[in-house]
């Protein structure tokens, strides 16, 4: 009797652990910050214009077994350009224990943005049009067990056609920004 008491105490100990680990496992809902650093190109046939640049962001989502899908906001920046992004994004997690690699795809539209560019002390400013925008993410989550916190390492491509038409020429350049973003949500 000691024997049966005792196995099914241990069962339920063992048990009991995984049961509440995973209560949340099934939706979870988070809302979190962003920042990253990179490069920004504007490019027009072979007139390529490269800077250094940073990313600050907002986002809320829902993360569940193997999908989680997010709404994010971003301001780009960079010595020339500002910028601001509204993206709907899609990602699939391998599932592992602390460490989650992931893959994802968005797609939005960058909007309210301008570049400017001095050539012979004369400056101009171009206002970006509102123009769809792409992007692919590869990263790592890392869990925080003891914290309702996951973060996240991502690089990030994002992709946006004629955001602009230059004067006189009507050309239209393409935008792309690259980095390596870290971001930080809470789980609720």
């Amino acid at each position: 009797m000691k024997i049966n008491s005792l196995s099914i105490i241990s069962v339920i100990a063992v048990l009991t652990p995984l049961a509440n680990a995973n209560a949340g496992a099934i939706v979870d809902f988070y809302t979190g910050a962003m920042v990253g650093v990179g490069g920004q190109v504007l490019f027009l046939d072979h007139h390529d214009k490269t800077d250094s640049a940073f990313t600050l962001g907002a986002l809320v989502g829902v993360d569940i077994p193997l999908f989680r899908i997010e709404a994010e906001y971003n301001h780009l920046a960079s010595s020339d350009i500002n910028a601001n992004t509204a993206m709907l994004n899609a990602y699939f997690k391998v599932p592992s224990m602390l460490v989650t690699p992931y893959i994802g795809a968005g797609a939005g539209m960058v909007f309210d943005g301008k570049y400017s560019e001095t050539i012979e002390n004369v400056k101009t400013t171009y206002k970006f049009d509102t123009s769809p925008a792409y992007q692919g993410m590869l990263g790592l989550t890392i869990d925080v067990p003891v914290a309702p916190l996951k973060f996240d390492i991502e690089g990030r491509a994002l992709y946006a056609p004629k955001v602009y038409e230059i004067a006189l020429s009507g050309e239209k350049p393409d935008f792309l920004q690259y980095d390596v973003r870290l971001k930080m949500r809470l789980i609720f």
